[in-house]
């Protein structure tokens, strides 16, 4: 499928959260449908190795987006401990936007 691009201006959404005691700050943007097209994550260390991790896979995730992918599908698919808990960032930040309906 072919790269469907977001406008160049566009709303975003942004909201701080916190994973495993690291402060985070996520910010989205939808396609006109409703649906996520986009997102950043960035910890408050800048450039920590955990703030690059993030970084890089929101830029992961909304390629795939871009791309087509299910994000429900990669909701699903993420780390998790026993309980069902997401192990890393990402999934943190997907099942925040799950719970909330945001785009999914």
């Amino acid at each position: 499928m072919p790269r469907q691009r977001l406008p160049n201006r566009r709303p975003s959404t942004s909201f701080n959260f916190e994973h495993r005691g690291l402060g985070f700050t996520c910010t989205f943007s939808r396609f006109s449908d409703g649906r996520i097209g986009e997102l950043f994550i960035s910890n408050h260390k800048v450039n920590s190795a955990v703030d690059v991790d993030a970084r890089d896979a929101a830029i992961i995730l909304s390629f795939a987006l871009q791309h087509g992918a299910d994000i429900l599908a990669i909701t699903k698919a993420l780390s998790r401990d026993p309980r069902g808990t997401p192990t890393g960032v990402m999934g943190s930040v997907l099942d925040r936007l799950l719970a909330k309906g945001e785009g999914f």
